[in-house]
C-alpha cells in the first residue's frame, strides 16, 4: 500500500495501525495497567507543561517518523512551539520533541530496537521515555550535544525533559498495579 492510500484509508479504520514502508500493522489495545500509566503521563505532562510552549498528545496522535516510509502512534507524544504537520495532512506530526512508550511484552524490542532506531533520526525528538508495566521504572534517553545520554528513575524519583517538565515516577506509577497488567 502507498503511503497516501494508507493515509487515505487510516482516516477511515475504527483501529488504529502502524505504517512501514508499503506494510500495514494492526495495533493490539493495551491492558488496563498500560493505559492508566499512559494516562498517567499525559496528566502528570499537561500540568507540567501548563502555561508554556509545550503541549502533550495521546496515542491518538500519528506521528511521520518519515514521511511516506514510516507512521507511528506513540503512546504520549510532546510537541514545543508550533505543530508541524506532515505534507497534505492535517493530522500527522513531524516534530515531537518528546516521545513516551509504555512497554508490553509484544512491542518492547521494536520499541527500544529500531522504533527508537528511527526516533533518533528525527532532528526535534530531545527525549524518548520508556515506563515499565512491571515495576516504577521509567527509562529516560535524552539529546544533548548531539550525542544520547540514558538514566533510569526509578521509585522516589524523577525524569526532567529537556523543556524543563517533571515526570515524578511514584506520581507516575500511583495505583496502577492494582490494575490488570499483561
Amino acid at each position: 500500500m502507498a503511503a497516501a492510500e494508507y493515509l487515505a484509508w487510516e482516516r477511515e479504520q475504527p483501529e488504529r495501525h502502524h505504517y512501514l514502508r508499503g506494510e500495514v500493522f494492526a495495533m493490539a489495545g493495551g491492558s488496563p495497567r498500560h493505559n492508566a500509566l499512559a494516562a498517567a503521563v499525559i496528566g502528570d505532562l499537561r500540568s507540567a507543561l501548563r502555561g508554556g510552549p509545550c503541549r502533550a498528545f495521546s496515542s491518538d496522535q500519528r506521528v511521520a517518523i518519515r514521511e511516506g516510509e514510516h507512521y507511528v502512534y506513540p503512546d504520549v507524544t510532546v510537541v514545543c512551539g508550533d505543530l508541524e504537520l506532515a505534507a497534505g495532512t492535517k493530522d500527522t506530526l513531524v516534530n515531537p520533541a518528546a516521545v513516551v512508550e509504555v512497554l508490553s511484552r509484544s512491542t518492547e524490542a521494536y520499541d527500544r530496537g529500531a522504533k527508537w532506531d528511527d526516533y533518533r533520526q528525527l532532528a526535534s525528538v530531545n527525549d524518548y521515555l520508556l515506563v515499565s508495566q512491571t515495576s516504577p521504572r521509567i527509562e529516560h534517553f535524552q539529546r544533548g550535544d548531539g550525542e544520547w545520554r540514558y538514566r533510569v528513575a526509578v521509585a522516589g524519583g524523577r525524569v526532567t525533559l529537556t523543556n524543563g517538565a517533571v515526570l515524578e515516577v511514584d506520581s507516575v506509577f500511583r495505583g496502577v498495579f492494582e490494575l490488570e497488567g499483561e
